[in-house]
């Protein structure tokens, strides 16, 4: 972009200001109304610019604060329906950043708009009809203009969150239909990151590389063999393309070698390649490969750059998403990591082609438990015929995980919620020497999160007239996920003894209140949970 702005431009009522304070909430940025400039600066509200200056002294004011924003950046501005007629604004604003036309049929706008007194352009309509004529002539008197932006969004028919995508998208030269979910960086760190889903963009990963603000250059790429056959030729091909020269570490397969011993192995072929501090540590693979590759590149030299590309459904919607990185002891999983944002993850479906179907249903519980926790609609849809697409369930499920990351980088309140059913899953996956999957000790984990939410009257325990413990494990049998396992009671409440989500000697286990609302339950007493975990015993 020109700038680093983005400036939402268009007629009234086509949703530049809503849609511009979401997207300047999720940007992290600071979102600008111009005519509320304007109207600070001249020290009166718009109408009374007009009633006591005219309209032209109030074009001039306005051509000051377009020329202002070139000054400045990472802001969100929503411009007045005017404000593109001058040709000297539209070359400010194209100098400022990218210009996005939002547009809508005359109809909808009519409905938004109504008989606003705070529009001056729309005068004093005595009737509907009046003021359907007034519109019509306004937006034919301005379509000339309004098609000189680089780019538009039509709104008629989209939701504000939608109207966001669609911005978004636009200004990271994404395809139609892909998503970019931006996730701003913690009080503590300087930059956010995006995650951008669309089909075929692992052959342009090293352009997406440089637009997140990594320098080509040497830069390791860390996966198995697995994926290397699979997926490497095409990242290679893409690095080399645009100036990278990737050195491929390869780590054994599977969760019983995210270890620090491999993570040992792969920083001794860091030093040996001696990579340096600036160059960046990609990680393509699941989440085993994420993590790991994540751990070494928060160790190596104190920090290295962190690229996540996911290739399996649970990486994507999941680990892949929020910057926790790390391995396991023998005593318990992920009992050594940091927290490690990355610059960048780069979500393509087309990757899943090549997934095991017992590795993409284990990919689900996470997606059924997204939907749990905060959206409701994909929930229902997966008891039903499934969301529109898979790029569909994926933007959706990442969402609900970067909105909580995105208020709590470093799990001290809400991103507890994330572990719904992973307090019984992990002792399950250690327990069963992982050889259970960890979406399937999920699935199982999330049946038995809620046997305990109706155990201590979390929830009401309704669920379409059968108990919510019931009608989630229906859902998830449905998938092809397990609901219960055959394990030793004693051995399994042993496991949770390590789990790192504890406070003191207490667990904590998420409980559910109703799909879409969950909680964290502290201090549960011992005879609730083998209650619980009763529900899930297989006899």
């Amino acid at each position: 972009m020109a700038g680093n702005n983005i400036i939402l431009t268009g007629f009234m009522g086509t949703g530049k200001s809503t849609a511009g304070r979401i997207l300047a909430e999720q940007l992290g940025w600071t979102f600008v109304d111009l005519d509320e400039r304007i109207a600070r600066s001249a020290g009166k509200a718009i109408p009374a610019i007009f009633a006591e200056d005219g309209e032209q002294a109030f074009r001039d004011l306005e051509t000051d604060a377009c020329r202002s924003l070139v000054e400045e950046s990472r802001l969100v501005v929503a411009t007045g329906g005017g404000a593109v007629l001058r040709a000297a604004n539209r070359e400010a604003l194209e100098a400022a950043g990218t210009v996005i036309c939002l547009e809508a049929a005359s109809d909808a706008i009519l409905q938004r708009v109504g008989k606003d007194a705070g529009r001056p352009m729309l005068g004093h309509p005595q009737s509907e009809n009046d003021l359907q004529a007034r519109i019509a002539t306004l937006l034919e008197q301005r379509a000339p203009a309004y098609a000189l932006a680089p780019h538009h969004v039509n709104t008629t028919s989209l939701t504000p969150d939608e109207v966001t995508q669609r911005i978004l998208a636009i200004t990271a030269n994404l395809p139609e239909g892909a998503r970019r979910l931006p996730v701003p960086p913690p009080a503590s760190e300087d930059h956010g990151y995006d995650i951008l889903i669309a089909e075929g963009l692992l052959h342009e990963a090293g352009s997406r590389l440089i637009a997140a603000g990594i320098q080509p250059g040497r830069c390791a790429v860390i996966t198995n063999r697995t994926l290397a056959e699979h997926h490497l030729p095409a990242l290679e091909a893409s690095l080399a393309a645009v100036g990278f020269e990737p050195v491929v570490l390869l780590a054994p397969d599977g969760e019983a070698h995210k270890n620090l011993a491999t993570v040992g192995e792969l920083l001794e072929g860091l030093a040996t390649a001696k990579l340096a501090r600036n160059e960046p540590v990609i990680a393509l693979g699941g989440g085993v490969i994420g993590d790991t590759a994540g751990f070494v590149a928060a160790t190596w030299l104190r920090g290295a750059p962190f690229a996540q590309i996911p290739t399996t459904l649970l990486a994507m919607v999941d680990s892949s998403v929020g910057g926790k990185v790390g391995v396991d002891l023998p005593q318990g999983k992920n009992l050594v990591g940091a927290f490690k944002q990355p610059a960048l993850v780069l979500i393509d479906p087309d990757t899943l082609r090549t997934l095991p179907p017992a590795e993409f249903r284990s990919g689900l519980a996470e997606v059924v438990k997204a939907g749990i926790i905060g959206d409701p609609q994909l929930f229902r849809e997966l008891q039903s015929d499934g969301p529109a697409s898979l790029p569909d369930m994926i933007g959706r499920a990442v969402r609900v995980k970067a909105d909580i990351v995105r208020r709590d980088p470093y799990e001290r309140g809400d991103r507890a919620w994330l572990n719904l059913g992973h307090t019984f899953g992990h002792a399950l996956e250690l327990y069963s020497n992982f050889s259970l999957r960890h979406g399937e000790a999920v699935s199982i984990g999330m049946v038995a999160a809620a046997a305990l939410s109706e155990r201590i009257g979390a929830c009401d325990g309704s669920g379409d007239g059968h108990g919510l413990t019931d009608v989630l494990a229906e859902m998830l049998a449905r998938l092809g996920l397990p609901t219960s396992y055959s394990f030793d009671e004693d051995a399994v409440l042993a496991g949770m003894g390590t789990d790192k989500k504890r406070r003191g000697r207490s667990l904590r286990f998420v409980v559910i209140e109703r799909i879409g609302k969950v909680r964290v339950a502290d201090h549960v007493a011992e005879d609730d949970v083998r209650s619980a975990l009763s529900r899930i015993q297989r006899r």
